[in-house]
């Protein structure tokens, strides 16, 4: 997806992206631990880390994290968000192109940013980076479309975004996540999220998201109008519900 520019697309999203986006249900730390091996003193690598929703679950279990992001603005915001953890540290970096050393990380993970790699080349570098057995835990926030807010709010987003099809998770298959690990062995696990808002909420929300239009875009006025509307039909007591449910595709390479 060279095309869509995902290194700089989030640069003027950072703050709607720390204050509105979705982090990830922490059973997801405990099912690791479980079933791959996790341990405190597990040295994770967070592939597209972000403003460090992600790495902070690890950070909390007692993991060392290396924060790999591209985008020097979303970076800057993770190593704020996070400051307060020693055993975190950010890098300017890609999923193809990490500088990590080889056989140096215990767990490859990717929050919400698998759709933006080359994927066989991310493979070539987790493999080479990994240590054996070679976990990667790739995650993401699916919105539900369900009940007429969300219904409402996909129609918006098919309206007034034309990037939105190109950049949705929900493109992604079993057919992809198997090239991807190299076999069909991998699981799938599944958590219900949910994020209650309140109109500037909603707003930010849609703001936070790669493919919506800037403020100065022609569409993007009358698409803050017809969202502003939605809520106003639908809220209770001043908020709406964003329900998703976060897949966790989880491997060894």
């Amino acid at each position: 997806m060279a095309h869509l520019n995902p290194t700089g697309r989030f640069s003027s999203r950072v703050d709607d992206y720390s204050r509105y986006r979705p982090s990830y249900p922490p059973e997801t730390v405990p099912l690791l631990e479980r079933e791959c091996g996790l341990k405190s003193s597990s040295v994770v690598a967070d592939v597209g880390s972000g403003t460090g929703l992600l790495a902070k679950l690890f950070l909390d279990f007692g993991c060392r994290v290396i924060g790999i992001e591209p985008n020097r603005e979303m970076r800057e915001a993770g190593i704020q968000f996070l400051a307060d953890y020693p055993r975190f540290a950010a890098k300017e970096a890609r999923a193809e192109q990490t500088g990590l050393a080889d056989t140096s990380v215990d767990l490859v993970t990717a929050g919400q940013a698998f759709h933006w790699f080359d994927a066989p080349a991310a493979r070539r570098e987790f493999d080479r980076i990994l240590r054996p057995p070679k976990w990667v835990a790739l995650i993401w926030n699916e919105r539900e479309v369900t009940g007429d807010f969300l219904h409402g709010y996909e129609q918006l987003l098919h309206q007034y975004a034309p990037d939105y099809s190109r950049v949705d998770h929900r493109q992604i298959g079993s057919n992809q996540i198997s090239e991807f690990f190299g076999h069909r062995n991998w699981k799938l696990a599944t958590f219900s999220n949910v994020q209650e808002f309140d109109l500037a909420g909603v707003l930010g929300r849609l703001r936070s998201s790669s493919y919506s239009p800037h403020p100065g875009d022609a569409a993007y006025e009358p698409m803050m109008a017809e969202l502003t509307k939605l809520f106003e039909t639908h809220h209770q007591n001043g908020r709406v519900a964003f329900l998703y449910h976060t897949n966790m595709y989880y491997g060894m390479l």
